[in-house]
């Protein structure tokens, strides 16, 4: 592993490695954070997938948030992590700037693509990856296939995402024992989710009761196996590991390292699915401020 940097945070100091690892250290009883170490920031609602669970709506029109103009963007911390997602977000005419400022700015930046665009834009990802512009991709899997898992070992970071209650059995035989690194997001009723969990509820259902019998034997089959918070207390993650594996593993709360951010409505919030939403600000520390104290007044 090398370092990519090191930050102080509020009462604690933070080390990002190459691998995607993240080291907190503090003298203290808790982390207290005074800025989000990774944000999730949504920068384009345009996507031609048409996923029917799609819980941010996105549409073949969708439109693409202002990426250049944000002067939040001018106040964020050296090695903060930034999740580039949308819609597609290689659609967005501005991304290769985006992506240059951050990196001016040593922000340390991912992008999640659809499996299908990740595998019909292998010039456009390879760019982005050599010339260093992200450190992390996220490929979210539509079908798991032999040609899919040969591609996606092509790339030292890549992550698969799934959805608990749309992964598959079939998709878990494709993919296991071949060294890859697989996030479980938690199912979204948000937008297109709910409308979609009310046609299919039962299909769901049993997906994510297979999942949650046998998500201890998948573990041993990846070399990484990660959660969203959703997941976490969709699958009740906490159920496999020690106390101290716990404490030492779970990155906190939603809102309490971590924030969201729409480019496309100009707004921001806790986490993607949370209803409360407030406008963009010039200062990302007055925005985390507010995310923070939302969810320590939720406790």
């Amino acid at each position: 592993m090398r370092q990519l940097g090191m930050y102080i945070n509020g009462n604690y100091k933070v080390k990002i490695f190459s691998d995607g690892t993240k080291v907190r250290e503090t003298n203290e009883n808790e982390f207290i954070a005074a800025f989000p170490e990774n944000m999730d920031v949504k920068i384009t609602n345009q996507c031609d997938m048409g996923c029917i669970f799609c819980h941010e709506d996105s549409k073949i029109d969708g439109k693409h948030g202002d990426i250049l103009n944000q002067i939040f963007i001018n106040t964020l911390h050296p090695y903060t992590e930034m999740a580039i997602g949308g819609g597609n977000p290689l659609s967005h005419p501005d991304l290769i700037p985006f992506l240059e400022k951050l990196k001016v700015k040593k922000i340390i930046a991912n992008i999640t693509v659809n499996q299908v665009h990740f595998e019909t834009s292998q010039e456009l990802i390879k760019k982005l990856v050599n010339e260093k512009l992200i450190y992390g991709l996220g490929v979210s899997l539509v079908d798991a296939s032999k040609g899919f898992v040969e591609l996606i070992k092509q790339y030292d970071n890549a992550v698969i995402h799934v959805i608990n209650g749309v992964l598959k059995p079939s998709d878990i035989e494709v993919l296991k024992d071949n060294d890859l690194k697989m996030l479980i997001l938690g199912y979204k009723h948000f937008r297109r989710g709910i409308s979609w969990y009310e046609v299919r509820q039962d299909d769901i259902t049993t997906k994510q009761e297979w999942l949650y019998k046998n998500l201890a034997e998948i573990t041993k089959q990846f070399k990484v196996v990660s959660f969203d918070n959703l997941a976490i207390e969709q699958l009740n993650v906490k159920r496999l590991m020690s106390e101290k594996d716990w404490n030492e593993f779970y990155m906190g709360d939603d809102g309490m390292y971590t924030m969201y951010v729409d480019l496309v409505n100009q707004n921001f919030a806790r986490c993607s699915v949370a209803e409360k939403r407030y406008g963009l600000l010039d200062n990302i520390e007055d925005m985390f401020n507010i995310v923070r104290d939302e969810k320590l007044a939720m406790k």
